[in-house]
């Protein structure tokens, strides 16, 4: 059968490759936290989320215990999404600026979000085998998206090392040391794609204010104007009739 985004996002629901990962996930879900008690936990891995014909796809590290594990959506329910959601909005790429379930509404334009691991670490640090297990899963988006996509964002070291890992693995991009990461930092992918850095909008760079809306914005500025110009690059030229 041929791969989709749909078929993937199955696979990944019902992976079990990482034993660890599986049981904190399913501990967390039972034990819930009191302000969340009430709620049906997913519990289960999280698959990418977003427009399948996305030129802009975003890359995290993983699912928040009581946000993605909780809700079934990467970055809903938590102050991470919570920031990061409100910026997408603001830049146009989603349609609300706020997530809070999977029947909220949300929906993105020319974007697709996916995590460098699937299920929700205990204290948000996988390890390099459970990286490694989940690589295959971004593999198959990157070649899903296909062709049209232009742009990565990466949100945080560890997930630009993991989307390089990726690319490098699969052949797409030369192995040239290691790429330096640093906020607004971008590298070029080849073939007209471009990776762009960012800190990861958790509350430890948003709280103490190493990330604020602002210098957010300034990288999704860099990411629309490097896609204003390779539309303008790759627009076809109108023909002109010697008779017209």
């Amino acid at each position: 059968m041929p791969d989709s985004l749909a078929r993937l996002g199955r696979d990944v629901v019902a992976c079990e490759r990482c034993p660890r990962l599986r049981r904190w996930c399913r501990d967390v879900a039972r034990a819930k936290v009191k302000r969340f008690r009430g709620d049906d936990y997913w519990g289960r891995p999280v698959p990418g989320f977003g427009d399948p014909k996305a030129r802009l796809l975003v890359v995290g590290l993983a699912p928040a215990a009581h946000g993605a594990n909780r809700t079934g959506r990467v970055f809903t329910g938590d102050r991470s999404g919570d920031f990061l959601f409100a910026a997408l909005h603001r830049a146009g790429y989603a349609s609300q600026p706020e997530s809070t379930h999977l029947g909220d509404g949300l929906r993105l334009t020319d974007a697709f979000i996916s995590p460098i691991v699937r299920c929700a670490p205990p204290a948000n640090r996988p390890t390099r085998d459970e990286i490694l297990r989940c690589r295959g899963y971004l593999e198959r988006e990157w070649t899903l998206l296909g062709p049209r996509l232009r742009v990565v964002l990466a949100l945080g070291r560890v997930a630009m090392d993991g989307l390089v890992a990726m690319l490098r693995e699969t052949g797409r991009l030369p192995a040239r040391g290691r790429l330096a990461f640093g906020h607004g930092v971008s590298h070029d992918l080849g073939e007209g794609r471009r990776l762009f850095c960012s800190y990861h909008p958790s509350q430890q760079n948003t709280f103490t204010r190493r990330l604020t809306p602002g210098s957010f914005d300034a990288v999704l500025r860099q990411v629309r104007d490097h896609l204003a110009a390779r539309s303008t690059v790759t627009r076809p030229r109108r023909r002109v009739s010697p008779h017209s």
